[in-house]
């Protein structure tokens, strides 16, 4: 995995290092255990739905369609529950929903040959629609506190709540698939040439469908999440996340173009972009201002990676012709 890591990751790495040791000077209240406990709060679903997005990035495809998987999820969620049906049910009715919802995507990705762009584009309208249509405008909010407490818990004696230690498990077990394995190996031959990764076996319209099964199955514990955090289920949770979880992944070193990143980039990308967000908040950023920064991180990671290659591409031609 080590081997892994470019100039790009290491970069991240630094620049948050730089970010949470000066906004622990700068911003009063920046430093408190308190106020990162929240902080992990909201890295947790952007951080969750980053590690599957992670592997379709790689692999040449994009998912827009998750933040509206979790708002479809969140308002089944509210709508079953005042149908009197009980949370540990709901749970796997939204995880196979979830999963539906990617297996859908991954249908028309894989099986029409459509680009992912246009089609999770689409289905990003459509899901939300359809959360509209299963809840209204309405919000239930009177879940059990057994539940809602619960998942906003610390670990005993911390600010830190017990569900970043298991998205911190995911991410670990996400990073050995994707730099240890063969699965791995077949997701970046798939990026960097498909049709390559299919002469030498890999089945790959296959590794993609299962990777939208993924990401949507992922996405809809994200909604269970987010709905038992604010004990709210509605329509519209999530609305814009998906932005946040592409700046992320693309911040984190991984190429839009495919065959390249890895998660430990990925995860110093999450966690830079939430730390920066909310110490803008802290000090009493506007939240427009809060959009535009997020905005312009989308358009560095985009940028930056590819420049940075040119750079080094340049100054090895140059080499030989100073020696």
């Amino acid at each position: 995995m080590l081997k892994r890591l470019g100039t790009w990751d290491v970069l991240v790495i630094v620049v948050l290092v730089a970010v949470i040791i000066g906004s622990s000077i700068l911003v009063e209240g920046f430093a408190s255990s308190r106020f990162w406990g929240f902080l992990l709060l909201d890295v947790i679903p952007i951080a969750l739905i980053a590690l599957p997005m992670t592997l379709i990035v790689i692999t040449g495809e994009i998912d827009l369609s998750v933040a509206s998987v979790l708002g479809l999820s969140s308002a089944v969620m509210g709508q079953l529950w005042l149908h009197g049906l009980p949370l540990p049910l709901i749970l796997p009715l939204v995880v196979l929903l979830g999963a539906v919802l990617g297996a859908v995507n991954g249908l028309f990705i894989t099986g029409f040959g459509l680009p992912s762009l246009a089609v999770t584009i689409g289905t990003l309208a459509l899901y939300r629609g359809l959360a509209y249509v299963v809840l209204g405008d309405k919000a239930v909010a009177d879940f059990p506190f057994s539940w809602t407490g619960n998942m906003i818990e610390a670990l005993p004696g911390t600010t830190v709540p017990w569900v970043a230690l298991v998205v911190l498990v995911l991410a670990v077990v996400f990073a050995v698939v994707l730099h240890a394995t063969p699965i791995g190996r077949g997701l970046y031959a798939i990026g960097n040439n498909d049709q390559a990764a299919a002469f030498s076996g890999i089945s790959v319209a296959r590794t993609k469908f299962w990777l939208f099964v993924l990401t949507g199955t992922v996405a809809a514990l994200a909604g269970f999440f987010w709905t038992m955090r604010y004990a709210s289920a509605r329509a519209d949770n999530g609305a814009g996340l998906e932005l946040s979880v592409v700046a992320a992944v693309l911040l984190g070193g991984v190429s839009i173009f495919g065959g390249r990143g890895t998660l430990v980039g990925v995860m110093a990308g999450v966690l830079l972009l939430i730390t920066l967000r909310n110490a803008l908040q802290l000090a009493d950023v506007p939240a427009d201002t809060l959009t535009v920064v997020t905005g312009t991180l989308l358009i560095i990671s985009v940028v930056g990676p590819n420049a940075a290659s040119m750079l080094r591409a340049r100054i090895r031609r140059r080499r030989p012709a100073t020696a």
